[in-house]
């Protein structure tokens, strides 16, 4: 069997960051049977993570973006400020263009979902060590969509999608089903649509969905 190796012919050192155990057990179980990939830390969060790295400096960061405190984005930006070399590479369950447009934005490397297969995962890894770099498909094609418009209060085509549903009734799950999301998601964008128009409950999403000829009373 052919032992692949970086390009300085050594290991790929990761740091892995997830909040959930599990998951994170995980993910460095599959990082664990790649003959040039080691593991050198974790963290369950942002400044576990900044801290972390202020002790060693592996070839590459694979982190999520759904953590408490100091959450992956904001983690990726405090990175590229302090490491401007070091490559971030983001494993998440977020799938839609906004999500992957700040992560990129904040200074992510490459963007990877949590539902591709194991041998992408380790592609990806050596893509974004050896250049600099790595997409996977599904991400690609969402950053080739056109950017999104905002309505004048400043919601998203998408979120005014959600805004709609969430006004008629349907649950994140249901949401999530109808527009092709997951629903944690649907949650995100529901949280920042609530922030956005300062509301705090559906009830008054659904007045304002009114009020604004969304839907009809």
């Amino acid at each position: 069997m052919q032992i692949h190796t970086s390009v300085t012919g050594r290991r790929i050192s990761v740091v892995l960051a997830d909040d959930h155990d599990i998951v994170r057990g995980g993910i460095k179980a599959l990082l664990q049977l790649m003959p040039d990939v080691q593991v050198i830390d974790e963290a369950r969060d942002g400044e576990e993570l900044l801290a972390v790295l202020a002790r060693c400096k592996p070839d590459v960061v694979l982190t999520d973006l759904a953590m408490p405190g100091l959450d992956g984005l904001a983690a990726i930006a405090r990175i590229h400020e302090q490491y401007p070399d070091l490559r971030v590479l983001v494993l998440s369950m977020y799938d839609t263009l906004d999500f992957v447009r700040r992560a990129v934005a904040s200074g992510a490397s490459g963007y990877l979902m949590k539902d591709s297969a194991p041998q992408e995962l380790e592609q990806a890894v050596r893509a974004v060590a050896s250049t600099g770099s790595y997409f996977s498909g599904t991400v690609a094609r969402l950053l080739l969509h056109p950017e999104e418009t905002a309505s004048d209060d400043g919601l998203t085509e998408r979120q005014i999608e959600i805004l709609v549903r969430l006004a008629s009734g349907m649950s994140s799950k249901e949401i999530a089903y109808d527009l092709g999301l997951s629903s944690k998601t649907v949650d995100v964008h529901r949280g920042r649509i609530m922030e956005r128009l300062e509301l705090r409950d559906v009830a008054s999403l659904t007045r304002y969905a009114v009020r604004k000829g969304l839907i009809k009373p």
